[in-house]
């Protein structure tokens, strides 16, 4: 039977048919179906699976994205959803509308994804169609973890050493890693006799190790690889990389003798210069003009030089007499380098702490301390007189050039009893330090730098030390660097609580 249009009070009325399956009364269209009739002849998810499987490693919480690469996705994320998604592969055959979680408890092991498509059916009819799609979660090893349980885990390692007797940049090293994080994606890390190793899963990991090392000091590395593995028939091949660190073999506090070529390139500078910092460069200054030069790590391992004399050699010294040197009285010439505008320039008249009282030949020696020494202070320095240096760029200078005491930095009070009433302290990279025992002096001297270096603690995390009663007494010398630690931890904005142990 056939409705024919007809008009009624002026108004067109829309033609009408019935469904050929079932009768209702329909809108015309090319299948003459009414839509669950059309649904029960045609099913456009034909070709979809309605069922799936996800791998999930528990070691490292992360789903497989086929062929090989493990990636983390939180329940109900659009990571996860997008996962889901492409383990479909007739999808592309209808166009999807939308996508949603149907929500199941979450140690069910099943993920149910509601999924809304279109289709054309019957020469341009278009069809929608609502399903559910069900995920079976399936335990599977990733090859990370499979390593780590095979104690075979890493691929990549760095081999940071320091080849000085002095260990103090060294430490500075270890709490900039710390600081800046970036030993989180080590596997693991082994303190030895002259350094650490740090073991990656990756030689990108490593290679990022290595450009924050060069970044922060001055250092020099040599990448090497070991064939541990190869498959013939699909050719591939399975290394370990290497990559071996050295750091410049200088400490702070130290003193160098530069060779002539460099004295000339960094402005006629002395070749008797004392390291005062060690950065991503290495600071120079002179102690007879006050001149100050910096080294950078591609200058240095051009033109290597060592230290003639390290801190485990200073000595103690009293001054008996001081005279600062005005600027008129200063040496200058053309060319010179940049001149210290933080220190003074002084003749002082020093003799030994433990000669003091039995002796009354007094040594001199002009220093760059003329800002914080007076007499009667207590000042630590070399005997450059008394030593034996086997350098030969020493050995060219002329006797006279060569100052019997070199003084360094001012001494304040007693150490022993400075260091038990230390109330902070420092967090270390491996619970088991070996060369990097904190009961050695060469930690204990790096502590002390921090207490009366204030930019040298700048990039140092500190922490409070709760089984040490904290003194908050003014201390009585003004010109004592050392603060308190209140002072130290609100300057750096750290959280007072103590460190991991």
């Amino acid at each position: 039977m056939e409705y024919m249009s007809e008009l009624t009070s002026g108004e067109n009325v829309k033609t009408r048919i019935l469904c050929c399956q079932c009768g209702t009364t329909i809108e015309p269209n090319s299948a003459n179906m009414c839509v669950p009739c059309l649904r029960t002849q045609v099913d456009i998810t034909e070709g979809i699976p309605k069922q799936a499987v996800l791998y999930f490693c528990r070691g490292c919480e992360r789903y497989l994205r086929p062929p090989a690469e493990w990636v983390a996705c939180p329940l109900e994320s659009r990571e996860l959803l997008a996962l889901c998604l492409q383990k479909l592969k007739g999808l592309n055959r209808v166009k999807l509308v939308d996508a949603s979680f149907v929500w199941t408890e979450p140690h069910s092991k099943r993920i149910k994804v509601k999924l809304t498509v279109h289709g054309e059916v019957l020469a341009g009819t278009i069809l929608q169609q609502v399903f559910v799609v069900e995920y079976t979660i399936n335990h599977q090893m990733c090859e990370d973890c499979h390593r780590t349980e095979a104690q075979d885990y890493w691929r990549a390692s760095v081999q940071v050493r320091q080849k000085s007797e002095n260990k103090k940049t060294f430490y500075y090293l270890e709490q900039l890693i710390l600081k800046h994080k970036a030993h989180d994606r080590t596997l693991g890390i082994k303190p030895i006799h002259e350094g650490l190793d740090f073991f990656y899963s990756t030689e990108a990991y490593a290679r990022k190790m290595v450009d924050f090392l060069v970044s922060v000091l001055p250092c020099r590395f040599q990448h090497s690889k070991k064939l541990v593995s190869h498959d013939i028939h699909s050719n591939i091949y399975n290394y370990k990389f290497s990559y071996s660190v050295e750091i410049v073999p200088l400490s702070k506090d130290s003193v160098v003798c530069l060779p002539q070529k460099l004295t000339r390139q960094l402005g006629g500078i002395s070749p008797l210069c004392l390291v005062y910092r060690v950065s991503n460069a290495v600071h120079l200054i002179d102690p007879a003009s006050a001149q100050i030069a910096e080294v950078s790590g591609t200058v240095f391992w051009r033109n290597p030089f060592s230290s003639i004399c390290n801190p485990k050699q200073l000595t103690e010294y009293v001054v008996m007499d001081l005279e600062p040197i005005k600027d008129k009285d200063r040496k200058l010439f053309p060319g010179q380098g940049a001149i210290s505008s933080k220190h003074v320039l002084a003749d002082v008249w020093v003799v030994k702490a433990s000669e003091l009282g039995i002796t009354e030949n007094t040594v001199h020696s002009r220093t760059h301390l003329g800002h914080i020494l007076k007499p009667g202070d207590s000042v630590l320095g070399y005997a450059l007189g008394d030593s034996n240096v086997n350098d030969p760029s020493f050995e060219r200078l002329d006797a006279a050039r060569v100052p019997d005491v070199l003084l360094v930095k001012k001494h304040y009070g007693d150490r022993p009893a400075r260091r038990r009433k230390r109330a902070w302290k420092l967090k270390h990279l491996a619970d088991d330090r070996g060369s990097l025992n904190s009961a050695n002096n060469d930690y204990q001297e790096f502590l002390d730098d921090l207490e009366e270096d204030p930019a040298l603690r700048q990039n140092v995390n500190i922490f409070r030390d709760r089984d040490v009663p904290v003194d908050a007494d003014e201390l009585d010398d003004p010109t004592d660097p050392r603060i308190t630690l209140e002072e130290m931890l609100d300057d750096l904005c750290l959280d007072e609580e103590p460190m991991e142990a």
